[in-house]
């Protein structure tokens, strides 16, 4: 398969690539040179799949920046 390169250095991924590889709009692409020879390759995040998986309860932002300082203060005596 082939594309072309716009005025802009920019591509279309084809379709069936596009579909095969399972790369959507605002994926990342790692661009990978060895040798004379370019690969590309999607980046799939997993970060997203640990939403929700950290419990935490209702906390007070005014103590917890008061606690943190007070950390920070300990640190450098």
């Amino acid at each position: 398969m082939n594309s072309t390169v716009t005025v802009k250095y920019q591509t279309t991924i084809p379709k069936a690539v596009r579909e095969k590889l399972g790369i959507a709009v605002h994926d990342s692409l790692e661009w990978i040179m060895d040798k004379g020879t370019v690969t590309v390759r999607p980046v799939h995040s997993t970060f997203l799949s640990y939403q929700g998986s950290v419990k935490v309860g209702s906390g007070n932002i005014s103590t917890d920046i008061e606690s943190a300082r007070d950390l920070r203060v300990e640190k450098y005596r």
